[in-house]
């Protein structure tokens, strides 16, 4: 295996969380005494450019499909983000309604549709088919391709763009390479992208394994991806932290010979931050893995203690990296007999590898369970709002990572 950045072929472990179905591969009822396929989940990390990245097992195809369950209108949190930064970067980059701008992984379109309603001409790029669908009934023009270099050149023969956006597709894309590439082509001379991802600091210093699944091929710092953007011809001009995700980075790069000012302070900072941390050297690497165990083993002495004292403890989110929590730490229904999600197309079916039932809200107050256990924990507070009623049970909410947290 070889860095898909820079090609290096000695790429050094990180992290082992043995082996796992795809974490959106949810389960039917009649599938759950069939065969599951699963993968093993090992990262590691190159030493000459500092990408992380899965080992490839896990092919893109088999997990962006007609299937899959993840829509980014589920979360109001996700969708007042998306809203604020249409606003925000309409007057950063000065948009019109002659401006033509695309988002890869356009998803259900929670985002465009705030470009369409100010009358801007807008894109989306989407592979799956179930989210996609969603976004055309409400009149975004999407195509259903994945991205890359070919799909790039397709689009820019007939216009290009003023704004490409990518939030937290970065992560899914095996060929980083031929995206940056793609990117590169398809954006106007004085054009602007902007990408949002995980950042590789919080993940490390927060101890946030959950977010690595098979959907994630990589994981970012701003050294790592800096480099990357630069292989291709793509120059990052700003930065911005988010707090999103648990933590996140929204980077704006142009084309390498564009009249935009480089923000170098903003870059500066955060580079001064990651060096700090030892991002850029072995050491930054070295200790994850037992930090996780750790995490891992706290989880399951709280649902074991809990179990023993007669307490009944619901899960909350069945999200992708709630599966990679749970399957690492192996547990099934006898210790979490059911997770609580509001996206319909998860309700009535099962987690992969634990096969714990997801259920919607109204079955958490008929049970009236003693915790609530919150799986996404990056939507812990809107979550808790949103069930206060659960007090008058007596019900406290419970998180995981970086510790167990009972509030």
């Amino acid at each position: 295996m070889i860095c898909r950045s820079c090609g290096m072929k000695e790429l050094i472990p990180f992290i082992d969380l043995g082996y796992s179905p795809p974490s959106n591969a949810y389960l039917e009822k009649d599938h759950l005494d069939k065969p599951e396929i699963t993968y093993p989940l090992r990262v590691v990390h190159c030493s000459e450019c500092w990408l992380v990245q899965t080992e490839d097992y896990a092919v893109a195809e088999e997990i962006f499909n007609e299937n899959y369950a993840y829509f980014s209108s589920t979360s109001s949190s996700w969708l007042d983000h998306a809203s604020a930064y249409v606003d925000m970067i309409i007057d950063k980059i000065n948009l019109s309604k002659e401006s033509f701008v695309v988002e890869i992984a356009s998803n259900d379109g929670y985002l465009l549709k705030n470009f369409v309603e100010k009358g801007i001409d807008c894109l989306g790029v989407e592979p799956t088919s179930s989210t996609a669908k969603v976004a055309k009934d409400s009149g975004i023009e999407v195509k259903e391709v994945f991205f890359g270099a070919d799909t790039a050149r397709v689009i820019a023969n007939s216009r290009k763009a003023d704004l490409i956006i990518g939030n937290n597709v970065f992560a899914h894309v095996p060929d980083v390479l031929s995206f940056a590439e793609g990117m590169e082509e398809l954006l106007n001379d004085e054009g602007t992208v902007t990408l949002e991802f995980h950042h590789l600091l919080r993940l490390i210093n927060l101890h946030q394994f959950d977010t690595i699944y098979h959907e994630h091929y990589s994981y970012y710092s701003l050294i790592s991806i800096e480099s990357l953007l630069k292989k291709k011809g793509l120059r990052l001009y700003d930065v911005e932290q988010l707090e999103t995700h648990g933590g996140s980075l929204r980077i704006y790069a142009c084309k390498e010979n564009a009249s935009i000012v480089t923000n170098t302070f903003a870059i500066n900072r955060i580079l001064k931050l990651e060096k700090e941390s030892k991002l850029g050297e072995l050491a930054g690497y070295t200790d994850f893995q037992r930090q996780v165990d750790k995490i891992k083993n706290n989880l399951l002495k709280f649902l074991i203690n809990a179990k023993e004292q007669g307490k009944l403890v619901a899960g909350y989110g069945a999200a992708a990296k709630g599966n990679t929590f749970l399957n690492y730490a192996g547990v099934k229904p006898d210790l979490l007999p059911f997770i609580v999600d509001n996206a319909p197309s998860k309700q009535g079916k099962f987690t992969p590898g634990g096969h714990i039932p997801i259920v919607n809200s109204e079955f958490l107050y008929e049970k009236k369970p003693d915790y609530i256990l919150i799986l996404p924990w990056n939507l812990s507070k809107e979550i808790a709002e949103q069930n206060i009623q659960a007090r008058s049970f007596n019900c406290k909410f419970v998180t995981a990572i970086p510790e167990i947290k009972i509030f």
